[in-house]
């Protein structure tokens, strides 16, 4: 009886190595993703980034608008509707014909791209974000690229974030209410048994909630530069490094043609940039768990500024820049907001000083020089 007792555990709790079996692997995975949640600044410029980006691509086609998703659009609301009903999207744009209520709606969604940029409730207001980007996505479906269908898809992911904890008003009004101490409301709700279990239940859900929706965001960037480069592999202009001198010729993406004339009169050079970009996103999805993401990231931040500049495409560069921000780390994000803040320090220590002399606006007395003394 008692060899028995003292006899190795069973197969599912220790393999032959003696290491836990997946049961236990499984249990801590999960209790790693309801504990803590991750990439919390990662989240915050996602949040900042995109908002900026569809902010300023609301006033970019501000004096357009009518022609674009207004009742004046060729795309008019009956049509917009007749799609909807076989594709099952939908726009409030498409409620009322009426000049002033798409104005509203133009104003309203500049009002919230502003407070999500702010991070002003932004548990609802990413809601809002999201509903915006899908109604004027929706409402002119034939004018939209490759960065209206990222952002669309990360309006979408940040609904289930917690965008709001870093560099936010919310953050912000979280601190204060901590420096003013608990309030009563506050201290019965930590007395209370019943309100502690349901605040344990509801962090650990929101906090899985925001791991698993970054995780989906990760995942979403990875297949997203992966098929683009597999897809480029098995194209014969890729594979003989011209493709990129067609793509600079192209005169609807050629915003600059001296410039696009000059990077094509340097064929090693065009060449070269072929074969690295098919490389770099090729090799972004096995490169992230090693130093190596840092140089990638660096060479897809002057990619994405190269087609900026010479294709004509600010708003798919912000968005694809912004999006690969979500892989660099929390600690990089606190490094870099210390040397922003040691930089402002610095210059406002140096402003006073850069100025001219201070003069006496009163001129010395004559007992302050001494003649006084003297007579």
């Amino acid at each position: 009886m008692a060899t028995e007792k003292t006899a190795t555990p069973a197969p599912a709790e220790v393999g032959r190595t003696g290491r836990p079996e997946a049961r236990p692997r499984v249990g801590g995975l999960i209790a790693l993703i309801g504990h803590r949640p991750v990439s919390l600044y990662a989240a915050s410029v996602l949040r900042i980034g995109y908002g900026l980006c569809y902010f300023a691509f609301l006033v970019r086609e501000l004096p357009h608008r009518e022609e674009i998703w207004g009742p004046q659009s060729p795309w008019t609301p009956a049509l917009a509707d007749e799609l909807f009903r076989q594709t099952g999207w939908f726009s409030p744009l498409t409620l009322s014909d009426s000049p002033l209520y798409f104005d509203l709606c133009y104003g309203l969604a500049l009002a919230v791209c502003a407070l999500m940029v702010l991070g002003w409730r932004t548990r609802a207001t990413s809601v809002l974000f999201a509903l915006v980007v899908v109604s004027f996505h929706a409402r002119a479906i034939f004018m939209t690229d490759g960065g209206d269908n990222l952002i669309l898809l990360m309006a979408l992911y940040l609904t289930g974030t917690a965008c709001g904890r870093r560099w936010s008003l919310d953050a912000r009004r979280t601190r204060l209410a901590v420096a003013g101490g608990p309030r009563r409301w506050a201290m019965w709700r930590a007395t209370s048994d019943t309100w502690s279990q349901f605040d344990l239940a509801r962090g650990t859900l929101v906090t899985a909630l925001h791991n698993c929706a970054m995780f989906v965001v990760a995942v979403q960037v990875c297949l997203l530069y992966g098929s683009a480069g597999l897809y480029k592999v098995q194209g014969p202009s890729w594979q003989s490094g011209t493709a990129l001198h067609y793509v600079v010729n192209l005169d609807l993406f050629r915003p600059w043609p001296a410039l696009s004339a000059l990077a094509d009169s340097h064929p090693l050079f065009i060449a070269v940039a072929g074969y690295l970009t098919v490389l770099i996103q090729v090799a972004f999805p096995f490169a992230l768990f090693s130093r190596l993401k840092y140089v990638i990231l660096a060479m897809l931040l002057g990619m994405h500024l190269g087609i900026a500049v010479l294709m004509g495409l600010p708003l798919f560069s912000a968005a694809m820049i912004v999006a690969d921000a979500a892989f660099l780390p929390d600690r990089f994000y606190r490094s870099a907001g210390r040397l922003a803040r040691r930089a402002v320090a610095r210059l406002a220590r140096r402003v006073p000083a850069a100025g001219p002399p201070r003069t006496a606006l009163v001129p010395p007395q004559a007992a302050d020089t001494g003649l006084v003394r003297r007579r």
